[in-house]
């Protein structure tokens, strides 16, 4: 049995989806073969490697002192094509579907590269490991329509790549995989800790980070020749127009082919302390390289597409000036690790090293940079990018020497493609640009957490933003929660163009239930906004106060993975959801304990291939509990797609007696209803509450038996009638409908 407690609202379990941009669908080789009638596909077997002997090389690299790409992998050259490997067959409606299974032995994971990638319309193509985690479903657009693509890893040593191609289209794909990388290291953290870098970085989700949001979310790391990491950054270009531009080191594409490169945008960890795993589903596949120099180890490449919209990138801005820094800052992945900010609080000076003209920093105050670093960006106290990492002797146990190529002398190759529009240019966000003089941003609600159980009052605060040109000393902040308080809460201070700041909100007490605080800043020193987009910033918190802890129990059948379910009240705000689990695991238990206001739920339990949890393929089952035990709702889990059960639970403090039963017929009911009840609530009191928690009707029992009670003049809807006496609980739902 697996337990676990959750807040008001869950995060959704989902199987874990990577890679490049993908388009959706479901592969066939996923679903039960007795399901779909697919013999297990052909499997190729990779050279086992020798793990030490590449570790000690990697050793040796290190100890040169320059950042190459962090190596994490071993590269097979492979011809595995869709004519000479992997088997066809043909589905009932029509699709021609072709498997291959690649294992690699003793892999932590494995990725590998398209070296022929040619996918018609209606076509698509998917790869997955042994626990259910898929790439996919890639298109022709995945890669900018490019003739060749890199995947990224999927954990374990056995993946499986499936290419569905519809009937109108038959015979016009072609597929190739040249090159098939055995991950020697655990970079996706499954036995350790996350990485291998040193214990001095900071994660930039720590306050150190706090001035730096908008470069941090310009940093990507690059998946290099399949086997290895760097790190770049977008740029800014002088038209502001959003074309992914992205810098970072020459050393880091000598050998490789950028245009199977992967980018992974936004991998970080959640929290300060530990290293736990961020997205790595915000990725862009291939690029094309434009500049490249080693007289400062630089590199220009154009994205193959343009990160979407979700992925909340931010274009840096850079300085071409020459001019000293007083202080730089690094963004980086060292040693192949989630994203880390290093600070250097001195001024940068100019050097050569391996016959590049760099900046020199003498020593890191406050992390450091790695192997992997590579490519990173350098930005100085005007949060300007001034360079990429070349390399250097730096580590934690030695913070010493960093050199990097000068963005500066770089110019006179970057220029054609930027554009001439002086020697600075400050940062884009395709979600608001600074070109205002007045213009302030509400760019988080922080302290608000998405639930709160047994307690109703927040404290939060909020982070402004100055994204104007002139320096600000007032805003005019006002706040307000549905159905519930309002106020305002000005700012004054001063604020330079830039620059963010935390301002407090007083203490906020909230209903039960759904809220939503709504903060907006207006008239930034007292004159008109001239953006007001970024002006109001929302946040959804669920309130349960009094709160009940109430079980969602799933006895699973034996494929788990097409299980899910979704909690939510019956005026449809989503409370809580979970699945899909893992498959072969016919009778074990997965639970999830709830806080939920009183009141009435719908429970909605969804089977993806179409035929419920039960029968054919293992005895699954569902309930949902309360408190105590009693049970509040069950279902047999016989349906097809899904089914929904509604429920009501009570904040009443009294035990459930599990001797006897409320039973209650007819149910639904129009109007008349009888109630078996047991002896033990003689003297007791028959109670109804509606669904939004509120008593309706009130009755003593005077004598154990059948009860009759007349809901003629209550509305249709769902209610919860309850026993109670001397410590006895007894609880039903019932359904008035006519």
């Amino acid at each position: 049995m697996h337990r676990h407690v959750l807040p008001l609202i869950a995060l959704l379990a989902t199987t874990a989806v990577h890679g490049q941009i993908a388009f959706g669908g479901h592969p066939y080789g996923t679903r039960p073969p007795e399901k779909t009638g697919l013999p297990a596909a052909q499997r190729v077997l990779m050279p086992t490697v020798d793990a030490e002997a590449l570790m000690a090389e990697d050793a040796a690299r290190l100890a040169q002192g320059i950042k190459r790409p962090y190596r994490f992998g071993f590269n097979h050259a492979t011809d595995l094509s869709l004519e000479n490997s992997g088997t066809w067959n043909t589905m009932p409606n029509g699709d021609r579907v072709w498997r291959l299974a690649i294992q690699c032995p003793d892999a932590y994971s494995i990725n590998f590269e398209f070296h022929e990638y040619v996918v018609p319309e209606g076509a698509m193509v998917f790869v997955y490991n042994a626990q259910n985690e898929v790439l996919g479903g890639f298109t022709a657009m995945s890669n900018g329509g490019r003739p060749t693509m890199g995947v990224g890893q999927l954990a374990g040593d056995r993946i499986t790549v499936e290419y569905v191609e519809p009937a109108t289209v038959q015979g016009q794909g072609h597929l190739r995989i040249g090159q098939v990388t055995h991950a020697y290291r655990d970079i996706l953290g499954q036995e350790k800790d996350l990485g291998d870098s040193g214990n001095c970085n900071n994660n930039v989700i720590c306050p150190e980070g706090d001035d730096w949001r908008d470069q941090i979310r310009s940093v990507a790391i690059i998946l290099v020749n399949g086997s290895g990491y760097c790190t770049g950054q977008l740029l800014n270009n002088c038209a502001q127009d959003g074309t992914p531009y992205f810098l970072t080191a020459n050393h880091c594409t000598q050998g490789s082919n950028v245009n199977n490169w992967v980018f992974r945008f936004n991998w970080e960890s959640p929290v300060c302390a530990q290293n736990q795993n961020g997205p790595t589903n915000q990725t862009v596949s291939g690029a094309s390289l434009l500049e490249n120099s080693a007289g400062s180890d630089v590199a220009l490449l154009q994205l193959n597409s343009t990160p979407p919209d979700n992925y909340n990138v931010y274009y840096t801005g850079w300085d071409n000036s020459a001019a000293l820094p007083t202080s730089q800052v690094a963004i980086h992945h060292p040693s192949g690790d989630v994203k880390k900010i290093s600070f250097d609080n001195n001024a940068a000076t100019t050097a050569t090293w391996q016959n590049a003209q760099c900046w020199h920093i003498s020593n890191w105050e406050d992390g450091t940079t790695e192997g992997g670093s590579s490519g990173s960006g350098l930005w100085n106290q005007d949060k300007r990018l001034i360079g990429q990492l070349f390399g250097g002797q730096a580590s934690c146990s030695n913070n010493v020497n960093d050199y990097y190529g000068r963005f500066d002398v770089s110019w006179a190759l970057l220029e054609e493609h930027l554009g001439s529009c002086g020697a600075t240019l400050d940062g884009w966000d395709p979600n608001g640009s600074t070109t205002y003089q007045y213009d302030a941003l509400i760019q988080s609600i922080n302290n608000v957490p998405a639930s709160l159980c047994n307690e109703n009052s927040i404290s939060p605060t909020i982070t402004l933003k100055n994204n104007g040109t002139e320096t600000l000393t007032s805003l005019t902040i006002a706040w307000s929660v549905t159905g519930g308080q309002s106020g305002n809460a000005d700012w004054t201070g001063s604020l330079a163009p830039g620059a963010n700041t935390v301002h407090p909100l007083p203490g906020i007490s909230l209903a039960n239930g759904a809220s939503t605080l709504t903060v907006t800043a207006s008239l930034p020193n007292g004159q008109a906004d001239e953006n007001p987009s970024g002006n109001t910033r929302t946040k959804d918190i669920l309130v349960a106060s009094p709160g009940v802890e109430t079980t969602v129990s799933i006895t699973l059948d034996n494929y788990g993975s097409e299980t899910t379910w979704q909690l939510a009240t019956n005026t449809g705000t989503v409370v809580a959801t979970g699945g899909p689990y893992g498959d072969f695991a016919e009778g074990d238990v997965e639970s999830e304990v709830i806080c939920l206001a009183e009141g009435c739920y719908e429970l909605t339990v969804l089977d993806e291939y179409g035929d419920g949890i039960c029968c054919d393929y293992g005895d699954g089952s569902f309930q949902v509990l309360g408190p105590w035990g009693n049970v509040l709702v069950s279902n047999n889990g016989q349906f097809e797609d899904s089914v929904t059960e509604d429920f009501c639970v009570s904040s009443t403090g009294i035990a459930s007696h599990q001797a006897g039963s409320l039973a209650v017929s007819p149910n639904p009911t129009n109007g008349g209803l009888a109630v078996q009840v047991p002896a033990v609530l003689l003297g007791g009191t028959l109670t109804l509450y509606d669904a939004l928690g509120q008593l309706v009707l009130r009755h003593n029992v005077s004598a154990t038996g059948r009860t009759d009670l007349d809901l003629g003049d209550h509305a249709e809807g769902v209610y919860l009638l309850e026993g109670t006496n001397a410590g006895n609980r007894f609880q039903q739902r019932v359904v008035v409908a006519r």
